[in-house]
């Protein structure tokens, strides 16, 4: 199983420039110590509420890739959005960071809901995949969209990073801003901005 940090900075480094939306909790927290980008959407309180976000995102800029960041917790918080996501075949992938705990939250075990990947599937997703290491997740065919990809995650051993510093208006402005600009190329800088001195 991988580190979710390690599987995050894989999918950063591959999509670039996703418009890409992040789960509330640590996830958002991790994506943002790895790297802040414009092109970048963090829910800081908004649990469940990747997928469908990342929805409307994908119908109004078609254009666009869209990359969702969930957890297993959040996952399971709204699982209708499966069907709406496959009616409209959006060009989004949607992954689900599974790590088998709400761990933002003190570490509770999530309820299990079987295989994420087949849910989707069987909600009308052209594709789902699980993996469990970074060749697997490399080695991905992203191509037919909607995909759903269930990446197996340890427990984290490492304290979260450091919160997001925008507030909430802020973070919609940068992102409305960037979406007005159609900018494709994310913005300069190294991949771990944030990581130094954050845990």
């Amino acid at each position: 199983m991988l580190d979710i940090r390690d599987a995050l900075g894989a999918l950063l480094e591959r999509e670039p420039a996703a418009l890409t939306v992040s789960t509330c909790g640590y996830i958002t927290r991790d994506v943002y110590n790895i790297r802040d980008r414009a092109n970048h959407f963090y829910l800081v309180g908004s649990m469940g509420m990747a997928a469908p976000i990342g929805l409307g995102i994908a119908l109004a800029h078609p254009d666009r890739r869209v990359l969702v960041l969930d957890g297993d917790g959040s996952f399971a918080m709204n699982p209708g959005c499966l069907p709406m996501i496959a009616e409209h075949r959006p060009n989004l992938v949607h992954v689900v960071l599974d790590n088998g705990a709400h761990e933002s939250t003190g570490g509770q075990r999530t309820a299990a809901l079987g295989d994420p990947a087949a849910m989707a599937l069987a909600a009308g997703y052209a594709a789902a995949h699980t993996v469990d290491d970074l060749d697997g997740l490399a080695a991905l065919d992203l191509t037919g969209t909607p995909t759903l990809v269930r990446i197996r995650c340890e427990l984290r051993g490492h304290p979260a990073g450091k919160r997001v510093e925008q507030t909430p208006q802020e973070l919609v402005e940068r992102f409305r801003t960037h979406l007005a600009e159609g900018a494709d190329a994310p913005s300069a800088g190294p991949l771990t901005s944030h990581l130094e001195g954050a845990v």
